[in-house]
């Protein structure tokens, strides 16, 4: 067991022994909550916006491939850019 103390802005250290238990590295992040009067500390990934949009799309099957080849991946570029290009653009009086 380790003793800590809670610093003057409320920073408090992690000992070396518990930090190789559990595999704690710098600018890991926490979820840090209380449960039944004790502090707990959760591990957490954070992850960016636009790609967690972007894992959405593809669990919901707007997503392209896999391709077995360079130029099937092509094929379907070629195919989604006729499909933008075709639209009009809306003309403004």
């Amino acid at each position: 067991m380790a003793i800590v103390t809670v610093k003057n802005k409320y920073q408090v250290v992690i000992p070396q022994h518990v930090r190789d238990e559990i595999g704690v590295s710098v600018g890991d992040v926490f979820e840090a909550k209380a449960e039944k009067g004790k502090i707990v500390f959760e591990p957490k990934s954070l992850v960016d916006r636009g790609i967690a949009e972007s894992m959405a799309e593809y669990k919901a099957g707007q997503s392209f491939g896999p391709f077995a080849t360079h130029k099937q991946f092509l094929a379907a570029l070629h195919k989604e850019a006729k499909k933008v290009s075709t639209k009009k653009p809306k003309r403004r009086p």
